[in-house]
């Protein structure tokens, strides 16, 4: 009850920040728009443009944050934490075409510069950099955990090295006169905004594909499991992510024939393992008895849903093979003659 209080109040907190930033955003937005026509700024016109996107950013990420706090109903049994990872891919993807068109305008400024006033390009520039540091830090509170708010937060800081890099030009030009240094320093933001861009896509897209989280060692994970007193082998073993900090996992757990309070004790202690050494809270185990394990570790969805089709090949329940080895033994099972894993041996990665 503590914990579930103390995750919500921190959800309540996270969406006043992003709306506080939203507010500070946008009412900058319009002053550094105007300051860039009037200095004829493209680092500031570039920086109100992305600032435009970061308002638009923070709004659906705070819109992410009001769905996922729904519960789960019957249309949607997961609930809706994966409209945060959506909208971290709109974000990056937003992000990706802003810095590819600030450098195409870099470019044809670069082939004529024109005259940039210096003096509303630093004022303007270091009055945004304090804004966007400042809602930066409303947004950076939890996005370790949550991919939604990170990228919200990359589309802040984002701002920071852009207001950063247009007082840098500002200051150079006062200096030397040179005006392609604006167009310059908007093509070494667009840069940073791109790599951004990419990070986040990348992570989105594992998610969306239902890839094992990056810092999941499966190999260690299945010695770990094994380990439990009581659990001969494991097959049909899916892990993947919601988002970034909801993650699930399924198996089918074979056990020697006991009883039901012997086999609920193995599912608690494999259930601590998930969640106490790889954060999984969510784990969905199936026990099985002896002479009932197919061949595959991993369920092989090939094929799968097409009429007649199971969904795992090898699942249906056999008779224990003749000769069985005893626990701890690897042995091979089946026509295909693929391995089964068992208690002293664990898959590796290739």
């Amino acid at each position: 009850m503590g914990s579930g209080h103390t995750h919500a109040a921190h959800h309540k907190s996270s969406q006043v920040r992003l709306a506080l930033s939203i507010g500070l955003t946008l009412v900058f937005v319009g002053v550094e728009a105007w300051a860039g026509l009037k200095a004829d700024s493209l680092a500031l016109l570039t920086d109100a443009g992305h600032n435009l996107t970061d308002v638009m950013a923070l709004a659906l990420s705070w819109y992410a944050m009001r769905l996922a706090a729904l519960p789960a109903n019957s249309s949607n049994t997961f609930g809706y934490h994966r409209v945060g990872i959506l909208v971290a891919l709109i974000n990056s993807t937003t992000l990706a075409l802003i810095a590819l068109g600030v450098m195409y305008e870099a470019y044809e400024r670069y082939r004529a510069p024109p005259e940039v006033q210096a003096d509303i390009l630093i004022a303007v520039g270091a009055a945004a950099l304090v804004v966007n540091l400042i809602t930066a830090w409303l947004v950076s509170h939890g996005r370790e955990h949550d991919l939604n708010l990170h990228s919200a937060f990359l589309h802040l800081m984002g701002d920071v090295f852009s207001t950063l890099g247009a007082v840098f030009a500002g200051v150079g030009i006062w200096l030397t006169g040179l005006n392609w240094l604006d167009p310059f320093a908007s093509v070494l933001i667009g840069l940073l905004i791109l790599w951004n861009a990419w990070l986040i896509l990348k992570e989105t897209l594992e998610i969306l594909l239902e890839s094992v989280p990056r810092d999941i060692d499966m190999s260690l994970m299945v010695r770990d499991l094994l380990s439990v007193p009581g659990v001969r082998s494991i097959h049909d073993l899916h892990v993947w992510s919601l988002s970034k900090s909801l993650r699930m996992l399924s198996a089918h757990v074979v056990t020697d024939d006991q009883r039901i309070g012997d086999a609920a004790r193995i599912l608690c202690e494999l259930k601590a393992v998930l969640d106490d050494r790889y954060g999984i809270v969510h784990s969905t185990l199936q026990l099985e008895c002896v002479g009932c394990d197919p061949d595959h570790l991993y369920c092989n969805l090939a094929g799968a849903g097409l009429p007649g089709a199971h969904a795992c090949p090898g699942h249906a329940h056999h008779a224990p093979h003749p000769g069985t080895e005893p626990a701890g033994a690897f042995e091979t099972a089946g026509e295909s003659g693929t391995p089964r894993l068992r208690a002293e041996e664990s898959p590796l990665r290739p």
